[in-house]
Order: structure tokens, then C-alpha cells, then sequence
């Protein structure tokens, strides 16, 4: 990484420090809520974008997460670090048990069977009103008193979410990263030459579940409340959306692509309140005219006009 990137990175950083300074709160809560959404996004892309698994239903590994940090705070006296990482550990573990189940099936099958154990799921977080709240939810969470406040919230997501991307990135830039890329463009010629197939993929699903379950802790940190619809199927067309109009087969895409759907929303959702109409459109607006996603599309363009062809960075297109 050259000293300029490292300088930009360093100015967006600072920036991003010094906003809840110079923005009206609404602002501040509008970002906070895509930088949740975007890590949500991108832990789906670690399996669907870099290993071609069909996660149809990633929202449930997000709710579980969510559910998991609330109840811990809410009905236990447990200090809070065990309930930030229990969050995510939960959300790796049912995973790993789904993936087990699912990952013996390829493409579609797989993601049907994911949505029928994942709604199976959303059906007990609706009915157990005794440990759930039911489709009331769990609000009113106590959180730490550092975090308690949108400032607080905001500073705590945009570190937790920095740290996560290095992660992330750091993950598909390894060897384990390549052969995932290798076995999504052809699985058949990766089993041959000896590569394990299920079990990188496998992987990839925990490792999709684990960060999902950090945008699950997150969201409570934001709102201070959890719901069943976080476990919705909606929901997991929704972040599938983001991926896709940002450029599933980009690092960064799934963040762009957040950030326009939740800009979208906030300002349509002013004037009407049809706006799974407005998404729809976009969607259909996106498979003819972007099919590689926003980003995808601008990486294309910088290549054709002999930009960044042998730079490397957290905006390459993955393949």
C-alpha cells in the first residue's frame, strides 16, 4: 500500500472521528446505520461473492447474533465483553451446524434449504414469548454507559467495523482467499487438482456467520432493541440487493451499495411508503443496466482508461 492511499485512508479516518462534531444527530445516526448494514452486507459477500455459495437466508446468522447480545444484557447480570463476543459466536456456530446440513447441496437447492431452516428459526423467535418477547421483541436493552448515546454508539461501530474490514480483507488476500475464488469460478477443476471443496466453503459459511453476528452486536449498540424481522427472509433479499448493486465481486462494493439503498430509503421514504416499489425498481433498473454493480461498472472504467491496472487495493474487483 502506497504512502497516498495510506494518506487518504488516514483523512477519511479523521473525518469520520470529527463528524458527530459538525452533523446534526440524524446524520450521525443515517451513517451509523450503514456502516452496520454495509459490514452486514459484507459478511454475506465472504461467501456469496468470493466463494459463489448461494447464502440465500444470511439474515438469520444476523438476528441470532442480535438476539444473542440482548438476552445476555437483558436478562443476565454477566459483564458486557462476554455478551459482544458470545454475539458472534453464536451466529458461527448455527453456521456451522446449517452449513453441515446444506452444504451437500450446490447453488439454489442450497439457499432454499437455508431459507426453510432459517425461517424455521424466525418462527420460534415470533412464538417463544416467554424468552423472546415474541413479535414484540426485547427494547429498552441496557447498554454499557460509554455506548448508551448516539455519539458513543456511532464512535464504537465505526471502530468495531474498521477493525472487521482489515479482517475481512486480510482473509481474502490469503491463500485461503484465492483457493475460495478458485473454487467459486470452477469447483469441479479445484477438486481435482485436490482442494477440498466443502470444507473451504464450509469455513467461509463461519466465518460469513461470525461477522454477521458482529452487525447483529452492532445493531443492538444502535438501537438498544431486537425484533423477529431481523430474521426475516425480506431482510436477506434486502442485503442481497446491497450486494449486488454495489458489486458482489468487489471488497468494497457491499458498503456503496448499503449506502445507496439506506440514502435511498431515508429520502423516498419522506415523500412515500412504497418503498419496496422504489427497491424493485432499482433492482430491475440494476440487472439490466449494471450487472457487475456500481463499483464493478467504475472498476471498468478506471481499467479502460489505464487506471489502477496493476494496483493493488480495497477496491480491486475480486476476480
Amino acid at each position: 500500500m502506497n504512502r497516498k492511499r495510506i494518506l487518504w485512508i488516514a483523512l477519511l479516518l479523521i473525518l469520520l472521528l470529527l463528524l458527530p462534531k459538525i452533523v446534526p444527530r440524524f446524520y450521525v445516526y443515517t451513517l451509523t446505520l450503514i456502516f452496520v448494514n454495509g459490514l452486514l452486507a459484507m459478511s454475506l459477500n465472504l461467501a456469496l461473492g468470493y466463494g459463489g455459495i448461494y447464502q440465500l437466508h444470511h439474515a438469520v446468522f444476523y438476528g441470532v447474533g442480535a438476539y444473542t447480545i440482548a438476552l445476555l444484557f437483558a436478562k443476565t447480570s454477566l459483564p458486557p465483553w462476554i455478551g459482544f463476543v458470545a454475539g458472534p459466536v453464536a451466529s458461527a456456530v448455527l453456521s456451522f451446524l446449517m452449513g453441515l446440513v446444506c452444504i451437500r447441496l450446490s447453488k439454489l437447492y442450497f439457499g432454499m434449504l437455508q431459507i426453510s431452516l432459517g425461517s424455521l428459526l424466525w418462527a420460534v423467535a415470533v412464538k417463544w414469548y416467554s424468552f423472546t418477547g415474541g413479535d414484540n421483541g426485547i427494547h429498552g436493552i441496557p447498554l454499557p454507559g460509554l455506548i448508551a448515546s448516539i455519539n458513543g454508539a456511532y464512535y464504537f461501530v465505526v471502530i468495531l467495523t474498521a477493525i472487521s474490514l482489515i479482517a475481512m480483507y486480510v482473509i481474502v488476500k490469503s491463500p485461503f482467499g484465492a483457493t475460495l475464488q478458485a473454487i467459486r469460478d470452477n469447483p469441479a477443476r479445484s477438486e481435482a487438482i485436490g482442494v477440498n471443496v466443502g470444507r473451504h466453503q464450509l469455513v467461509a459459511l463461519v466465518l460469513a456467520g461470525f461477522f454477521s453476528g458482529i452487525a447483529g452486536d452492532l445493531f443492538v449498540v444502535l438501537e438498544g432493541s431486537v425484533f423477529p424481522d431481523l430474521m426475516f427472509w425480506t431482510l436477506s433479499l434486502e442485503i442481497l440487493i446491497m450486494c449486488l448493486l454495489g458489486g458482489m465481486y468487489t471488497f468494497m462494493g457491499p458498503m456503496l451499495g448499503t449506502a445507496i439503498i439506506v440514502a435511498l430509503r431515508t429520502s423516498v421514504g419522506t415523500f412515500t411508503e412504497y418503498w419496496t416499489l422504489v427497491m424493485g425498481v432499482v433492482l430491475m433498473l440494476l440487472i439490466f443496466f449494471l450487472p457487475q454493480g456500481v463499483l464493478g461498472y467504475l472498476q471498468e472504467k478506471w481499467k479502460t482508461h489505464g487506471m489502477g491496472e496493476s494496483k493493488e487495493g480495497a477496491f480491486d474487483v475480486v476476480r
